[in-house]
């Protein structure tokens, strides 16, 4: 008699360790399960086997052959389009001319075949079912039989009220050639749903034998690990690879185990693996083959595919580890964390319970991973970045995400407090401020909505004495499809560390405030928000002096909201304004870049003869300027022509800078009488130093200021209003300013840096320094007679930034290359 195995099902409930293999070669004890069907197939005489194939055909083809390797001859049947159960078995007629046996390639069981064929055999039988009785028949179909084994009725997948048995359909089938009869052609047909039922409405002959042994459907995860810890009991009869050395303990061939290492059986050790001292290998620990376990590594009631690499003390408890995963020092996962094939997890990163995370997957060190991660680039080391949180818009940065997000913001405020919301002309920053509100709002915090606005407003209202903190919406200007939610501090400036690692806690730990239907948060509009920012902006310039100064310009509103507010406060200034791009547009935002409108700009300002032309980010932070020659200043030329236009008022005040600043503009502060303060490249430490009293200038060196008098915060519009002030007030046209200014000759480099070598590259490079003067505000910058460099450890990214400034071009660039090639070779030292 030949026997069909079905083989053609995907297994999506045991995703992901089956995304990237089909079900059937999913391995229990280092073999795939459909190799222990056919074990059992010849156990019972079956030696030709008909396969019937649908997904990933070819993984299961090319394991098995021909079948000449597992001593049986093995034809396939392709099905082109899913045809169900019965289908696929139709598909294969053509090799079934007598009867034959049907059964699933994904199940785990040792039933005595030869008895359900017998049983067939001897009550002429045009159909039997192999039946096994189950705890919980609830999830299977009931079939229920008379005394001599004819079958009553079937009842698919029943509720408690509808059990009227325990004996459920195995998927193992004895069928007549004549069956088919009852298959249509090309159309999907299910056995259980259709041919068996109308078999029974015909009165044909159909029974159900009761089987004896074991099965197992091995449907989902949690059986998976389940049908390991029976196999290592010796509950089911399989063949075990390898040598067993003492009861239900077996080790492949090539095996090294270290004798200082634990090993508590039962356990199955693969091919050519490596346990070495102090590591604990504890009951139910199965390892695939070429699976190297490092020291003081703690294993128990785990799987382990080929290939993996398990680092030092690495603690492992009821998890499967999918294929060629690395898991560095310190990783822990918990009971029912799975991860798929090819993972990379870094040090001391936690993988918590029941958690998935999808193949290909990295998860920085330190990570704390308690949500399972499926279509995310990264689970990143932690969830705040220099700008907020920041991730593809519906791929890392999910409405369920956000949600969660909100509530856990939430839950470090004061039941009842008021916090402003505001997003970009975006879907998605709309989409997701909504799951936002609604977050914010189950935590008890009420919202202040600001709709569409940009960014410089948003801080403003946010510094109101009632209101408590903001959250915004924004398009990264650098990546369309990624989106920025920026927190914002009751100062109007960017939340600082302690403030995100305090949310990030709550977050990971899901502690969230809850607060009865009675007190949930409401939502409310912030009255006439837009005109407040314009009149306070109109306050801090000199109106008269502006006015008659009649300044010609051009100005970009780069698709942003800044054109709600512009406009009006130009005609304020008495300004002859040409407007370009005056409109809020989500395409032109997505397709924003500074350096293409830049030179439309200049074409316009030498063509319209203006004094000045600027370019408004779309977020309203970032302010580009071109003069009057249509020449677009640098980002350092801004700074410093801010600084010429500023002269004498500079006596005993500060400029604030982040250490990455040119030494220029130091220069020239100190020459006027003023004072730099030099910080961190964070902009909420910038933003910070800004709120000092004495401070009337600040700036990132990336087109973002801060005109502290009016707010310590990034503002291209105060920046703007502050720029055409001083120009009104001075003689001297933009471009003779920018004539005068020193050139500036910088550098940079990125390097490659793994995140476990960060700290030791810096201390080696401090070290290598020791006989030059050194500044640690960021990073270690280190002076030269005609430099300095600056490296400056990504917090994001594993890379290290290397920044260098000289007296010309190329000693910046020897300058930057030479200290990126001593961290590349630290690297791979």
């Amino acid at each position: 008699m030949k026997a069909v195995i079905m083989a053609g099902g995907e297994g999506t409930r045991l995703r992901p360790l089956t995304s990237n293999v089909p079900k059937p070669m999913m391995t229990l004890a280092n073999r795939p399960m459909m190799e222990h069907v056919i074990d059992l197939l010849k156990r019972h005489g079956f030696d030709e086997i008909v396969v019937t194939l649908a997904f990933m055909p070819n993984v299961i083809r090319n394991w098995f052959g021909d079948g000449s390797e597992f001593g049986v001859r093995m034809v396939y049947a392709i099905e082109e389009t899913p045809l169900g159960t019965a289908g696929s078995v139709r598909n294969a007629m053509d090799e079934l001319d007598e009867p034959f046996l049907v059964i699933s390639g994904d199940v785990l069981t040792d039933i005595d075949l030869t008895k359900i064929v017998e049983f067939h055999q001897a009550k002429n039988a045009m159909a039997t079912i192999g039946l096994i009785r189950v705890e919980n028949p609830l999830e299977f179909g009931i079939v229920i039989t008379r005394e001599d084994g004819s079958i009553e009725r079937f009842l698919e997948k029943p509720g408690w009220g509808q059990v009227f048995s325990d004996t459920i359909n195995t998927g193992i089938f004895v069928l007549q050639p004549e069956i088919f009869d009852y298959i249509d052609a090309d159309r999907p047909v299910d056995f259980s749903g259709e041919v068996f039922p109308a078999l029974l409405r015909d009165g044909k002959p159909i029974y159900g034998a009761i089987g004896e042994g074991y099965w197992e459907d091995v449907g989902n995860l949690e059986s998976y690990v389940s049908a390991h810890a029976d196999i290592l009991d010796g509950t089911v009869s399989v063949h075990i690879n390898g040598f067993e050395q003492r009861d239900h303990f077996y080790v492949g061939e090539n095996v090294i185990i270290h004798p200082e290492a634990e090993v508590t059986g039962p356990a199955v050790i693969g091919d050519n693996c490596r346990i070495e001292s102090g590591a604990r290998l504890g009951p139910y620990t199965v390892l695939g083959a070429n699976v190297r376990v490092r020291a003081e590594a703690d294993l128990e009631r785990v799987v382990v595919a080929e290939n993996t690499y398990l680092a030092e003390g690495v603690h492992l408890r009821g998890s499967v580890i999918g294929r060629a995963c690395d898991l560095r020092r310190g990783v822990r996962t918990d009971e029912g964390a799975v991860i798929g094939d090819e993972c990379f997890i870094g040090e001391h990163a936690t993988v918590g319970s029941g958690v998935k995370i999808y193949p290909f997957k990295t998860i920085e060190s330190g990570a704390t991973i308690n949500s399972s991660i499926v279509w995310e680039s990264k689970g990143s080391r932690s969830l705040f970045g220099r700008d907020g949180v920041r991730g593809l818009a519906n791929v890392d940065i999910t409405p369920e995400l956000v949600t969660r997000l909100a509530m856990a913001y939430g839950s470090t405020l004061k039941q009842g407090e008021i916090v402003v919301t505001s997003r970009d002309s975006s879907r998605s920053s709309r989409m997701l401020k909504r799951s936002l509100q609604a977050g914010r709002n189950a935590a008890g915090v009420s919202i202040q909505d600001l709709e569409v606005a940009p960014l410089p407003v948003t801080r403003f209202i946010t510094r109101r004495p009632a209101i408590a903190g903001a959250i915004t919406f924004q398009l990264d200007e650098t990546d369309a499809q990624s989106v920025i939610i920026g927190f914002i501090d009751s100062d109007g400036a960017d939340m600082n560390e302690n403030g995100h690692r305090k949310i990030e806690r709550l977050l990971n730990r899901e502690d969230y405030r809850r607060v009865f239907p009675t007190e949930i948060g409401d939502i409310d509009y912030a009255p006439r928000a837009l005109e407040h920012y314009a009149i306070a902006i109109e306050s801090t310039v000199d109106l008269p002096r502006l006015r008659s100064a009649r300044l010609k310009m051009v100005a970009d509103f780069g698709f942003g909201s800044v054109s709600f507010v512009m406009p009006n406060l130009m005609s304020k200034f008495g300004a002859e304004v040409m407007a370009i791009n005056p409109f809020v547009s989500t395409a032109g935002v997505a397709a924003f870049d500074r350096h293409t409108h830049a030179q439309r700009l200049s074409e316009l300002v030498i063509t319209s003869g203006s004094e000045l032309g600027v370019i408004f980010s779309p977020g309203g932070e970032q302010l580009t300027i071109v003069d009057d020659r249509g020449r677009r200043l640098t980002d350092d030329q801004a700074l410093m022509t801010l600084i010429a236009l500023r002269g004498s008022s500079l006596e005993g005040a500060r400029v604030v800078l982040p250490i990455s600043a040119t030494t220029h503009a130091t220069e020239m502060v100190e020459s006027r009488g003023g004072t730099v303060v030099s910080t961190p490249t964070s902009p909420a430490a910038i933003m910070a130093a800004a709120s000092d009293p004495c401070a009337c200038l600040a700036s990132d060196m990336n087109g973002k200021f801060i005109i502290p008098g009016f707010m310590p915060a990034f503002d291209a519009i105060a920046t703007f209003a502050s720029l055409v002030d001083l120009m009104a007030g001075s003689d001297r046209r933009l471009s003779e300013i920018v004539d005068s200014l020193a050139p500036v000759h910088m550098a940079s480099r990125d390097v490659i840096t793994p995140w476990e070598q960060k700290g030791s590259v810096m201390r080696v490079l401090v070290e290598q320094a020791k006989d030059h003067r050194i500044d640690l505000v960021d990073g270690v910058r280190i002076h030269h007679e005609d430099g300095w460099a600056l490296i400056l450890p990504d917090p994001e990214e594993p890379t290290t930034q290397v920044l260098a400034e000289a007296s010309r071009a190329d000693s910046a660039n020897r300058l930057a290359a030479e200290y990126a090639r001593r961290i590349e070779e630290l690297v791979r030292g």
